[in-house]
């Protein structure tokens, strides 16, 4: 297959086609998200920002990646408005700057995105980016986005309720949270879930989750992972050297 696409061939491309591409080698659909993205077509555009950030299909390039996504989100992307705010959060091709990522976050969840909800709440969580720390109000957009279906916020959620924080203390909410989270891919909430059904002596039930966890887990959350089992008087699991 060519790794070169014409407008033209952009235009043409049936749905069935474009899912064959996706499929194929990420080279060939790298380049029709390319293409695609230079006719000005704003989900392209998110898309090849992307890949651009992740280097798949092409090399990493984050300050291209950026550029994209500011385009995408000139056109309404509200998953470009939100990598926006992602890239200046982490210092993706720009300086960091926590109060120009709040503003693009605060954009995207005004709008609707759960990434955005998600992404502002923690903003609201902390104080960070010039924001008025407000829990309580932090806490209602990690609700709304979980309502949604968002896998990390029912995630978050499930830890105020554990905690007893802003809401009265909650267990069974909480391990309701943590097993939706887990069941939806997300390494917190599996490590959440495994370390509650330990508490609860379930220990074979914890195990099956406990284990799966370091296969997307971030090393950070490891250490704070072992930290927690020895609070709770467990042995550290993943031995992070934390």
């Amino acid at each position: 297959m060519t790794l070169t696409f014409t407008p033209a061939d952009v235009a043409a491309t049936s749905p069935e086609q474009l899912a064959q591409l996706r499929a194929g080698p990420v080279e060939a659909y790298a380049a029709w998200i390319q293409t695609a993205a230079g006719m000005g077509l704003a989900e392209a555009q998110t898309i090849f920002g992307q890949m651009l950030l992740d280097g798949i299909g092409m090399p990493q390039d984050q300050a291209e990646a950026l550029a994209w996504f500011k385009r995408a989100a000139n056109g309404d992307s509200l998953m470009a408005i939100n990598m926006v705010g992602r890239c200046y959060e982490n210092g993706w091709g720009v300086a960091p700057d926590d109060t120009v990522a709040a503003y693009w976050f605060r954009l995207a969840a005004d709008r609707g995105l759960d990434w955005g909800m998600y992404n502002y709440a923690h903003m609201l969580k902390s104080g960070r980016g010039g924001v008025v720390q407000n829990r309580a109000a932090a806490l209602a957009l990690y609700q709304q986005a979980a309502q949604g279906g968002h896998v990390k916020s029912i995630g978050v959620v499930g830890r105020f309720y554990e905690a007893g924080d802003v809401v009265p203390q909650d267990l069974e909410r909480a391990f309701d949270c943590y097993q939706r989270c887990a069941e939806g891919g997300d390494f917190r909430g599996m490590f959440h879930l495994g370390r509650m059904l330990l508490l609860r002596g379930r220990r074979d039930d914890a195990v099956q989750w406990l284990v799966r966890v370091p296969d997307t887990a971030t090393p950070a959350f490891l250490r704070e992972a072992d930290a927690m089992l020895r609070d709770s008087g467990f042995p550290p699991l993943y031995e992070t050297g934390a």
